[in-house]
């Protein structure tokens, strides 16, 4: 990159900063820090790249002025684990939301394939859930009882057992970004054809409404984090591919480091879809309203806190309202 292009890219970043180490605009100690990063990264780039420079000096002295504004005043919060989920991941969220979106698409697109194959091709469905479970499906139907493998075990093993499972699943989405998002792209797509023609099966036997009214009391938060754990393979990806102004190690660090706290968030979110499939959705007896609000209630509160809080947040922080603690 040339280094006017680089300057003109990074400048109004360069600037805020300044304009903090004088008092003006942003002042929380931890919110410098995480600028100041982002300064020393720079200034390495610069030594690598324009040495001697203007552009090297400058930002040489910028963080030497920094050093011990920050440190000397940077205090650790008291509640580490509260500022993590109510501002440190969701600002840091904000900054993923293009991942965020293929990753949905992508599964979205890989659904309706499951649907449309299975709609298709009369042994698709059986290839991709196996015979044991759609035989044991179809004697549940004859038994007036569709829902009945929810029955099947007890409560407390059920949410273990699918709580982990899920969380293996989701690791794998993140894990795999390693390959260049190919392997992130395969678990959506697994994922993807598996729920489209699991949700087409129970369509050709008339009974969809009987299987999204069971099926997503859980569902919402199970599906919706395992796409929220591909967008955390794909930010690692991206790490790899995209390195910007950074060096691809450096680029790659933070890929990991962002896709890890993206993790971190929805393991909460994993449990209570585990909770959900033990001890709830096995009670198919329960009236429609009550499925209905459940399903909406848990869909509301995966969209506020990883779409809609997150930009809320983040406009906050842009006029000044809210600082990071």
């Amino acid at each position: 990159m040339r280094e006017a292009a680089f300057v003109k890219q990074n400048k109004d970043k360069w600037v805020t900063f300044e304009n903090a180490l004088k008092g003006k605009g942003l002042s929380d100690p931890d919110a410098l820090s995480d600028l100041y990063i982002e300064i020393t990264d720079h200034l390495s780039y610069a030594k690598t790249f324009y040495r001697g420079s203007n552009t090297e000096f400058y930002l040489n002295a910028l963080a030497s002025q920094a050093h011990q504004k920050i440190y000397k005043t940077k205090r650790e919060s008291k509640n580490r684990i509260v500022t993590f989920w109510k501002t440190e991941f969701p600002t840091m969220f904000y900054q993923h939301r293009r991942e965020l979106l293929i990753a949905f698409l992508a599964f979205v697109f890989f659904s309706v394939v499951g649907a449309f194959s299975a709609a298709n091709e009369g042994d698709f469905v059986r290839s991709i859930l196996g015979d044991a479970y759609v035989n044991m499906t179809l004697e549940n139907i004859k038994n007036n009882d569709p829902m009945a493998v929810y029955k099947q075990q007890g409560e407390f093993n059920m949410f273990l057992g699918i709580t982990i499972n899920n969380i293996k699943v989701a690791v794998f989405a993140f894990a795999f970004g390693i390959f260049l998002g190919i392997g992130t792209l395969y678990i959506m797509l697994r994922n993807g054809i598996m729920l489209g023609s699991f949700q087409y099966f129970f369509y050709d036997k008339g009974l969809l409404w009987e299987s999204v009214r069971t099926i997503w009391i859980h569902g919402t938060i199970e599906i919706a984090v395992i796409i929220i754990a591909g967008c955390a393979g794909l930010v690692l990806a991206n790490g790899i591919l995209f390195p910007g102004t950074y060096t691809r190690l450096e680029s790659f660090k933070r890929g990991v480091k962002n896709g890890l706290k993206i993790m971190v968030s929805t393991v909460p979110f994993f449990i209570v879809a585990g909770f959900l499939e033990g001890f709830v959705t096995r009670h198919t007896e329960m009236p429609d309203w009550l499925a209905i609000l459940i399903i909406l209630g848990s869909l509301s509160l995966i969209i506020y806190y990883y779409i809609i809080y997150p930009y809320q947040l983040h406009k906050r922080l842009k006029n000044g309202s809210v600082t990071i603690h």
